[in-house]
């Protein structure tokens, strides 16, 4: 650490939505502890209800220039030149990014521009690791990708995860080498103070909030909704989401069929999930690979039932059986089994959504997951 009075925390992030709904306690835990928080992201400039929002707070916010989704090498290495001389200029003590983008050039930046502490985290695997393509652009893009995050990887101090199998992905490919060490985190954590438990409504309604993409399991929640509601057609299915530019996006079209035939209740985007989620008896998430998935630890800490998959990040959520049920990824069959338990027994969302609520408390709260990352950082006080 550097020997200036007011040492200097940099958050990079690859998508600015996430700075105050994921990092907003983060970045208050941070200035408790007396350091001066700077955060860089795109899409920031100085007109932005977000940067205006994050300087209020005495945050000082950086527009960046980062394509998420882009592959362009020239464009990369600009983000690459752009976080170097932003880091030159305001000499952080620590740096953090998280999502891909922000992991590889930003922790190159870093350590080009000499920054003492240097911490990535790995908030789930992205399209270029989970995509099972075998075009050759996709496997020379997976190929890229991973022999950039392992070179980046190699300039950091500590890597973090939210769940111990990309943890174990990463070191078995060898992107995280045996000298680097990792932590798994209990993933962003929940403010269990702001998502307060709400009673349930009268009648039975499930909910799924994602981003609009085919591995979010869209698809196969609109297939087990349309069968559940042949049966019983007095039964919700709300979807809060909008459509990704990401190659594995969910079509317009397809959501206009879903909705035309009454199988779902598209609610849109929104600022605020709370409503909905009070608007819910069960969350469901048949998502095929999470980090942590947030939206179900919000659900939890409102008290809902889970249905999610039994797959990496969304498995740790939930205690099978007790505060909701694990189905097969891409299995709109196990969907509609779990579903239609809450069917046969109107007394179930109320005791799994109680257990929901417990774990929330005693594993995810955020205050608790942040001391752990600021204890592994070696900036903070040891957690409790």
């Amino acid at each position: 650490m550097s020997a200036r009075k007011t040492p200097v925390f940099l958050m990079v992030a690859g998508f600015p939505d996430s700075i105050m709904s994921f990092r907003g306690a983060l970045i208050a835990a941070l200035q408790a502890d007396g350091f001066k928080v700077h955060v860089a992201a795109p899409d920031l400039p100085a007109t932005s209800p977000l940067r205006r929002q994050l300087e209020a707070l005495g945050v000082d916010a950086h527009e960046i220039t980062l394509h998420r989704t882009g592959t362009n090498p020239k464009a990369d290495l600009a983000t690459l030149l752009n976080l170097w001389r932003l880091m030159r200029d305001i000499r952080p003590d620590v740096f953090l990014g998280y999502t891909i983008k922000p992991v590889i050039y930003g922790s190159l930046a870093a350590w080009l521009a000499h920054v003492p502490l240097r911490f990535t985290l790995i908030t789930g695997l992205g399209y270029a690791f989970r995509s099972a393509g075998q075009d050759r652009r996709m496997k020379l893009l997976r190929n890229v990708v991973r022999k950039l995050c392992a070179l980046a990887l190699r300039t950091t101090n500590k890597v973090f995860f939210q769940n111990p199998d990309d943890q174990a992905v990463f070191r078995t490919a060898h992107i995280v080498g045996g000298r680097t060490p990792s932590y798994v985190i209990n993933g962003s954590g929940v403010d269990i103070r702001h998502y307060q438990q709400a009673p349930l409504p009268e009648s039975l309604c499930f909910l799924l909030i994602a981003r609009l993409l085919g591995d979010k399991g869209v698809r196969e929640y609109a297939q087990a909704a349309a069968r559940i509601r042949a049966r019983h057609p007095e039964i919700v299915f709300n979807l809060v989401g909008w459509i990704d530019d990401s190659p594995d996006a969910i079509r317009q079209d397809e959501l206009d069929q879903w909705l035309a035939a009454g199988t779902l209740n598209y609610l849109g985007r929104l600022g605020d999930v709370r409503p909905a989620i009070a608007g819910c008896s069960v969350y469901v998430l048949p998502s095929y690979h999470e980090g942590t998935p947030r939206t179900v630890l919000e659900a939890m800490a409102m008290g809902r039932a889970i249905i999610t998959c039994d797959a990496p990040g969304c498995r740790e959520t939930v205690r099978d059986g007790q505060n909701g049920y694990l189905v097969p990824v891409k299995s709109a069959d196990g969907l509609e089994q779990a579903m239609q338990h809450f069917i046969d027994d109107p007394t179930l969302a109320a005791r799994m959504g109680a257990q929901s609520r417990a774990i929330a408390e005693d594993k995810y709260d955020v205050h608790k997951v942040n001391a752990t990352l600021l204890e592994q950082m070696g900036i903070g006080e040891p957690a409790r």
